[in-house]
């Protein structure tokens, strides 16, 4: 009899469990609450951080620990907790560790509160060539690789600067449904399009939610009525939001994508998943706009009202999660608008 193909695309969050439990995920310590998410699993950093000279990738078959070993400057225990500084380059192993079946690839993408913050993070695996890419079949560590910005941030054992994605099959991206999104730069009743970050703040602790007030961190971009441009400013961070609603049904997961790598002005979203149920009128999410982080490069850079700068790629889910984004997750950003990181209030 011929055997049914097993279901193509993103896993949800129940077959997440099945890999931990089937040891395919191998995770240091208890899993933590919600670090299982609809289509994601969080990955929560280890008890030591090294710094380095420079980012790298390793070679074929290379272990990232050789490279630590020949670019590390010092190491340091974030047990209880330490500060990472700005325009430094930390390497810290994750207390997760994979052994994926053939068939099964892996991605990973900054956690939203993590990209909102200007932390430029991506995940590094032994002997992959690639940031944020997994192999199918890959056996190995995982490491996050940080970069603060723009604030000076606290982390500690356990915190969760990333996320993971599990992909059985390829995306069929030419057939693959995509919306583009542009930025809304017209001002509302109070003007307000936008966040400039300030320089030289305090440092912000990444586990502590609502601790801190907007105005010591961020400048309000507020505009005049028929003042429909923005000039980025060159190496500034501005949170911005889209025109458009988005909506990521429950069979369904999406990531931001550059809408087109020539343009090369700019950077726009550094966090760029969206799990199913997300915006979904049902899960209390409608009318849910997609937040932009947006760095400009070497030159000032005019953005107008309604220029396209993103898009979402849509991909399908092997079967609906138990759990909805919005559903009791702790999500804090369904149905939001322009909306700074969970750690401002």
């Amino acid at each position: 009899m011929p055997v049914n193909p097993l279901p193509q695309g993103i896993l949800p969050s129940q077959a997440i469990l099945e890999l931990i439990a089937s040891g395919a995920v191998t995770l240091a310590a208890t899993a933590a609450e919600g670090q299982v998410q609809p289509a994601s699993l969080d990955l929560r950093l280890g008890s030591e951080a090294f710094r380095i000279r420079a980012s790298f990738l390793p070679k074929p078959g290379e272990p990232v620990a050789l490279k630590l070993g020949q670019l590390g400057l010092h190491r340091i225990d974030i047990t209880a907790g330490a500060v990472l500084e700005t325009g430094c380059v930390y390497v810290v192993p994750l207390m997760e560790q994979l052994s994926l079946p053939t068939g099964l690839a892996a991605a990973a993408n900054p956690k939203s509160s993590t990209g909102r913050l200007d932390v430029f993070t991506r995940v590094i695996a032994d002997g992959v060539a690639a940031f944020d890419q997994m192999p199918a079949g890959y056996r190995g560590g995982l490491y996050a690789e940080i970069c603060p910005q723009t604030f000076p941030i606290v982390v500690r054992a356990g915190s969760r600067l990333s996320q993971i994605r599990f992909r059985r099959g390829e995306l069929a991206e030419a057939s693959a449904k995509k919306i583009d999104l542009s930025v809304d730069l017209a001002p509302g009743g109070n003007g307000l399009v936008g966040y400039r970050a300030k320089r030289h703040t305090g440092v912000i602790d990444v586990d502590k939610p609502g601790a801190y007030d907007i105005a010591d961190y961020w400048e309000p971009i507020r505009q005049r009525p028929n003042e429909n441009r923005l000039i980025l400013d060159p190496d500034q961070f501005y949170i911005l939001a889209s025109k458009e609603a988005v909506s990521v049904p429950p069979d369904e997961a999406a990531e931001m994508v550059p809408f087109n790598p020539l343009v090369g002005e700019f950077r726009v979203h550094y966090a760029g998943f969206f799990d199913p149920g997300f915006g979904f009128s049902v899960t209390g999410g409608a009318g849910a706009r997609a937040v932009l982080e947006v760095r400009s490069h070497t030159v000032p850079f005019v953005l107008e009202d309604g220029q396209t700068i993103g898009r979402l790629v849509f991909e399908p889910m092997t079967e609906r999660p138990e759990t909805l984004y919005g559903t009791g997750l702790g999500s804090h950003y369904q149905a939001q608008g322009l909306k700074l990181s969970k750690h401002f209030r």
